[in-house]
């Protein structure tokens, strides 16, 4: 079964294309099960995510799309929500949909993913900022809200990498995410950064499959061509790691498949 999770709108502000043509890709693509899952509203950083106005016709329309296409492909609900202390919306956890992914863009206030910041690589200690970002997922699972991690070692993007060994820090990261019965997603979309690798390295899903933590997929799509992007590469890692089985998701509830 080839399921992809992590699917965004034009709603974001940052994506492009209609949600019907991303479904057409998915199609093209032979995509089994299919979700979007926006970049969830908060007071905070809107220029970069869906309003809570825009909450309903989201979610509606989405459900129509299920309706019309439900012969042709499974169609899901979910959100994309920022953990960020304070920032964390009832109205974004108590709704009723498919599943809730939990990310991290921010640490503190700085948008660390955001090309726009990204001089504030310089003003601070790499082997810190890698420790802070774990702690913060760490923080993320011990919540208890989310179903899946998205692109699990984000902090990778630009390709500043800690000359230190976190692997202690990671390790505690991901003990608290199986503590959490969280999955984590494999996510193609570091292929398209400077980084130039799937999120989370090989590494990191080794220790994860060593720790019988689920995985599901995502293109993270912002574009329509995004949609099944290196989906053969990133299934193949997953195989060799020795994961069969990935993630699905109804109701919040999680079911595995293999895919």
């Amino acid at each position: 079964m080839k399921i992809d999770l992590h699917n965004h709108t034009k709603l974001c502000n940052h994506a492009n294309g209609e949600m019907e043509e991303y479904i057409l890709k998915a199609i093209d693509e032979k995509i089994d099960l299919f979700g979007f899952s926006d970049h969830a509203p908060m007071e905070f950083d809107a220029g970069y995510r869906m309003s809570f106005e825009a909450m309903e016709w989201y979610e509606r329309s989405v459900n129509e799309l299920a309706m019309k296409y439900q012969d042709k492909i499974e169609i899901i609900l979910g959100y994309e929500v920022d953990f960020l202390d304070g920032y964390v919306d009832s109205r974004i956890l108590d709704a009723d949909v498919d599943y809730l992914m939990g990310s991290i863009h921010f640490l503190n206030r700085w948008g660390f993913d955001n090309p726009e910041s990204i001089f504030e690589y310089k003003k601070r200690d790499i082997n810190e900022v890698w420790r802070e970002y774990f702690m913060a997922l760490e923080e993320m699972a011990k919540s208890g809200k989310f179903d899946f991690v998205g692109h699990l070692d984000l902090i990778k993007i630009f390709k500043f990498l800690p000359k230190e060994d976190i692997r202690p820090t990671i390790e505690s990261t991901l003990r608290e995410i199986k503590k959490s019965n969280m999955a984590i997603e494999i996510n193609a979309s570091g292929l398209r950064k400077p980084i130039k690798e799937q999120y989370p390295s090989r590494e990191i899903l080794e220790m994860a499959y060593g720790l019988d933590i689920p995985i599901t997929f995502g293109s993270d799509a912002h574009e329509i061509e995004h949609i099944g992007f290196e989906r053969a590469k990133i299934e193949n890692l997953a195989k060799e790691i020795g994961y069969t089985k990935c993630a699905r998701y109804k109701k919040r509830d999680r079911e595995l498949v293999e895919f």
